[in-house]
């Protein structure tokens, strides 16, 4: 049974609070250090696991893992829990930590949502950086699911609640109960009770998916027996960065083996590669040039670029934008269509949504479609279904050409130039378009 609230332990050095949690393994409580007036907690294994033929070793384990963690608190690390005592309450094991405040990143993004990139990625660097140190003290947390990384008020995060003895499952806990936090724990672990580093890795980086995305990812059980596929993070949200999508979905491969094998190396991956310095010129080379008498530089030379990387302009696709509006100016005239202000805003509207969202255009274009046809079907002199049907045929002709070309040329553009620069590329292309178009269709009607 639970200790209730006011109970005091080795002989009133500790009066518990409440209940923080209790799972399948462990209790952890709130409490008081009377002697140093501080807010602790207290973590104990649950007392119905003594009659487990198993419970001897759990117990085994998590003095062992106490102690070294303790050992760990010798050399504080501001980003793991401290360990304050280990101690015997009648015949219950307790292990005394540090009370963080905060809230845990569960809790914060319930509250706010995915987190960006920019706010969250410290975090998960601080909490990488804490599993490297426990990596090197041989312990593997096993446990670093969002419950178990509490957010300060100041930024900073911490790690606490080690899954202390673990990877022995007790045989009075069903297979559901293990896998408490499903979706944050990689299948060996699961099945197996894997004690690689690699555990850590898919663990940490399940909650770097669940902190960009707010959603829980696929579990790793599922992936292996069901063959369901892991949504890439930067298909539910499409600002993160390609290099954080390419960390994410290699630490959280499904198979160990296809993980970074250290927290190092996964860390590593995280980083903006760094740009080469260019290399020094050989003072060899330059005696060779330099007249004799002439002093050589104390200091190496740097080789500078003289001239800055060619902007890449796409004349063919430009060439595609332009002349697939002419053509509809074109088109707009002939049928006496009193639109072309109408025509030359739609293409500046095109323009701009190529630029800054692509899926708008596509939306735009088939709306343009539909503003083609009904233009030219009510101009037209000719029996109104066939109007209608050719100009749906010829619409949709040209609403593919559209796409295709604006969508690479703003692809190309979006490469060299800035988002204003290929909103006014593409908008004065398709502008002109129209305009020879319609121009070209009033001159050869004045000239016949």
């Amino acid at each position: 049974m639970p200790w209730t609230d006011g109970q005091r332990l080795q002989g009133g050095k500790y009066v518990i609070d409440k209940v923080l949690g209790q799972g399948g393994f462990g209790i952890t409580y709130k409490a008081l250090h009377i002697e140093l007036n501080q807010t602790v907690v207290i973590k104990t294994p649950n007392e119905y696991l003594s009659h487990d033929p198993e419970y001897d070793k759990y117990i085994d384990r998590f003095i062992q893992e106490g102690r070294i963690l303790a050992r760990l608190s010798e050399d504080p690390h501001p980003h793991i829990v401290g360990v304050i005592d280990l101690f015997k309450e009648g015949t219950i094991h307790c292990l005394v930590m540090d009370f963080v405040p905060g809230e845990n990143l569960f809790e914060a993004v319930k509250r706010r949502g995915a987190l960006p990139e920019a706010e969250i990625l410290p975090c998960i660097r601080q909490i990488g950086e804490a599993l490297v140190v426990v990596h090197q003290a041989g312990l593997v947390h096993r446990d670093a699911h969002p419950g178990n990384i509490m957010l300060r008020s100041n930024g900073k995060a911490v790690l606490i609640d080690f899954g202390i003895a673990k990877e022995l499952v007790p045989k009075t806990l069903s297979s559901k109960g293990i896998a408490g936090n499903e979706g944050f724990a990689p299948y060996e672990q699961m099945s197996r009770g894997s004690r690689d580093p690699t555990v850590d890795v898919y663990c940490l980086v399940a909650t770097l998916y669940y902190g960009v995305t707010g959603q829980r990812p696929t579990s790793s059980l599922a992936r292996k027996l069901d063959n369901t596929f892991l949504i890439p993070p930067k298909q539910i949200n499409p600002s993160i960065s390609n290099q954080l999508n390419q960390a994410i979905l290699k630490g959280m491969a499904l198979e160990a083996k296809d993980r970074p094998q250290s927290m190092q190396a996964w860390l590593a991956m995280l980083e903006a590669p760094k740009a080469k310095p260019p290399p020094l010129v050989d003072p060899v080379h330059r005696k060779e040039v330099v007249p004799s008498k002439a002093k050589l530089p104390s200091k190496p030379i740097l080789v500078k670029p003289t001239t800055k990387p060619p902007r890449i302009i796409p004349w063919g696709w430009l060439v595609g934008v332009l002349l697939s509006y002419l053509f509809t100016g074109y088109l707009l005239a002939a049928f006496k269509a009193p639109y072309i202000i109408w025509a030359v805003a739609v293409a500046v509207a095109e323009a701009w949504a190529v630029a800054w969202a692509k899926a708008v255009a596509w939306a735009g274009l088939v709306a343009w479609a539909g503003f083609v046809a009904w233009t030219v079907a009510v101009s037209s002199t000719v029996a109104w279904a066939w109007a209608w049907a050719w100009a749906w045929a010829v619409s949709l002709t040209v609403v593919g050409a559209w796409a295709l070309a604006l969508a690479v040329a703003g692809d190309k553009l979006l490469e060299s130039f800035s988002k204003v620069n290929t909103f006014l590329i593409l908008a004065s292309t398709s502008s002109l378009g129209l305009g020879l178009g319609w121009l070209g269709h009033r001159i050869f009607n004045t000239g016949t």
